[in-house]
Protein backbone atom coordinates (compact mmCIF):
# COMPACT_ATOMS: atom_id res chain seq x y z
CA UNK A 1 0.00 0.00 0.00
CA UNK A 2 1.46 3.57 -0.70
CA UNK A 3 1.37 6.15 1.67
CA UNK A 4 -2.03 8.84 0.87
CA UNK A 5 0.68 11.51 -0.77
CA UNK A 6 2.15 9.55 -3.43
CA UNK A 7 -1.74 8.53 -4.25
CA UNK A 8 -4.47 10.81 -5.49
CA UNK A 9 -6.77 7.91 -5.47
CA UNK A 10 -6.11 6.76 -2.42
CA UNK A 11 -6.20 9.62 -0.81
CA UNK A 12 -10.08 10.47 -2.73
CA UNK A 13 -11.10 7.15 -1.29
CA UNK A 14 -9.56 7.73 2.36
CA UNK A 15 -11.57 11.40 1.80
CA UNK A 16 -14.76 9.75 1.30
CA UNK A 17 -14.70 7.64 3.61
CA UNK A 18 -13.56 9.70 6.04
CA UNK A 19 -16.20 12.14 5.37
CA UNK A 20 -18.64 9.38 6.02
CA UNK A 21 -17.15 9.39 9.81
CA UNK A 22 -17.86 13.12 10.17
CA UNK A 23 -21.37 13.57 11.21
CA UNK A 24 -21.51 13.20 15.04
CA UNK A 25 -24.61 11.51 15.46
CA UNK A 26 -23.19 9.00 13.10
CA UNK A 27 -19.84 8.67 15.26
CA UNK A 28 -22.21 8.15 18.25
CA UNK A 29 -23.82 5.24 16.59
CA UNK A 30 -20.54 4.07 15.31
CA UNK A 31 -18.86 4.08 18.81
CA UNK A 32 -21.83 2.19 20.25
CA UNK A 33 -21.93 -0.35 17.98
CA UNK A 34 -18.48 -1.06 19.14
CA UNK A 35 -19.92 -2.91 22.46
CA UNK A 36 -21.64 -5.01 19.78
CA UNK A 37 -24.67 -5.94 17.74
CA UNK A 38 -27.77 -3.74 18.73
CA UNK A 39 -31.38 -3.42 17.81
CA UNK A 40 -32.64 0.04 16.48
CA UNK A 41 -34.92 0.53 19.58
CA UNK A 42 -31.43 0.02 21.51
CA UNK A 43 -29.55 2.40 19.47
CA UNK A 44 -32.21 4.91 20.27
CA UNK A 45 -32.43 4.45 23.81
CA UNK A 46 -28.37 4.80 23.94
CA UNK A 47 -28.06 7.67 21.51
CA UNK A 48 -31.23 10.15 21.98
CA UNK A 49 -30.73 10.63 18.43
CA UNK A 50 -34.38 9.98 18.13
CA UNK A 51 -36.52 9.40 14.74
CA UNK A 52 -36.47 10.09 11.56
CA UNK A 53 -32.90 11.46 11.93
CA UNK A 54 -31.55 8.22 13.06
CA UNK A 55 -33.10 6.00 10.29
CA UNK A 56 -31.37 8.31 7.95
CA UNK A 57 -28.03 8.61 9.65
CA UNK A 58 -28.30 4.60 9.54
CA UNK A 59 -29.18 4.41 6.35
CA UNK A 60 -25.80 6.81 5.57
CA UNK A 61 -24.36 4.17 7.27
CA UNK A 62 -25.63 1.26 4.84
CA UNK A 63 -24.87 3.18 1.92
CA UNK A 64 -21.53 3.42 2.99
CA UNK A 65 -20.99 -0.14 4.34
CA UNK A 66 -19.49 0.86 7.75
CA UNK A 67 -22.55 -1.29 9.01
CA UNK A 68 -24.26 -4.53 8.13
CA UNK A 69 -27.64 -5.57 9.30
CA UNK A 70 -29.38 -8.96 10.39
CA UNK A 71 -32.98 -8.96 10.64
CA UNK A 72 -35.16 -11.22 13.38
CA UNK A 73 -38.75 -10.94 12.87
CA UNK A 74 -39.97 -6.98 12.80
CA UNK A 75 -36.58 -6.01 14.46
CA UNK A 76 -34.01 -5.07 12.66
CA UNK A 77 -30.09 -5.42 14.43
CA UNK A 78 -27.08 -3.28 13.29
CA UNK A 79 -23.51 -3.91 13.57
CA UNK A 80 -20.04 -2.77 12.07
CA UNK A 81 -19.12 -4.21 8.72
CA UNK A 82 -15.46 -5.42 9.31
CA UNK A 83 -12.29 -4.46 11.35
CA UNK A 84 -11.17 -1.72 9.98
CA UNK A 85 -14.39 -0.03 10.73
CA UNK A 86 -13.53 -1.22 14.04
CA UNK A 87 -10.31 -0.37 13.99
CA UNK A 88 -11.01 3.74 12.62
CA UNK A 89 -14.08 3.94 15.10
CA UNK A 90 -11.46 3.31 17.97
CA UNK A 91 -8.88 5.31 16.20
CA UNK A 92 -11.47 8.17 16.27
CA UNK A 93 -12.00 7.46 20.23
CA UNK A 94 -8.53 7.23 20.99
CA UNK A 95 -7.52 10.38 19.56
CA UNK A 96 -10.81 12.73 20.49
CA UNK A 97 -11.88 11.11 24.09
CA UNK A 98 -10.75 11.23 26.93
CA UNK A 99 -7.29 10.22 28.38
CA UNK A 100 -4.12 10.24 26.67
CA UNK A 101 -4.24 9.90 22.76
CA UNK A 102 -1.02 8.60 22.21
CA UNK A 103 -1.06 5.90 24.69
CA UNK A 104 -4.89 4.97 23.38
CA UNK A 105 -3.50 4.60 19.67
CA UNK A 106 -0.28 2.40 20.75
CA UNK A 107 -2.84 -0.01 22.51
CA UNK A 108 -4.58 -0.05 19.08
CA UNK A 109 -1.71 -1.66 16.79
CA UNK A 110 -0.05 -3.43 19.72
CA UNK A 111 -0.81 -7.56 19.15
CA UNK A 112 -3.60 -8.96 21.71
CA UNK A 113 -2.10 -11.90 23.41
CA UNK A 114 -4.18 -15.06 22.92
CA UNK A 115 -6.15 -16.85 25.33
CA UNK A 116 -4.58 -19.84 26.75
CA UNK A 117 -6.36 -22.84 28.02
CA UNK A 118 -4.24 -25.67 29.80
CA UNK A 119 -0.77 -24.28 28.11
CA UNK A 120 -2.45 -24.75 24.68
CA UNK A 121 -3.33 -21.54 22.29
CA UNK A 122 -6.52 -22.26 20.70
CA UNK A 123 -7.06 -21.06 17.26
CA UNK A 124 -7.72 -21.82 13.49
CA UNK A 125 -3.95 -23.44 12.99
CA UNK A 126 -4.97 -26.11 16.37
CA UNK A 127 -6.81 -28.49 13.83
CA UNK A 128 -4.19 -31.02 13.34
CA UNK A 129 -1.89 -31.97 15.70
CA UNK A 130 0.98 -34.07 14.93
CA UNK A 131 1.67 -36.91 16.93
Amino acid sequence: MKALWQSREQADYAGDKLRKFAQPQRLMILSLLLEGEKSVTEIDVATGIGQPALSQQLAELRKAELVTTRRQAKQVYYSLADESVVLCVRSIEAVFGAGDPERALLNLVRPVPRPERNGVVHGAANFARVR
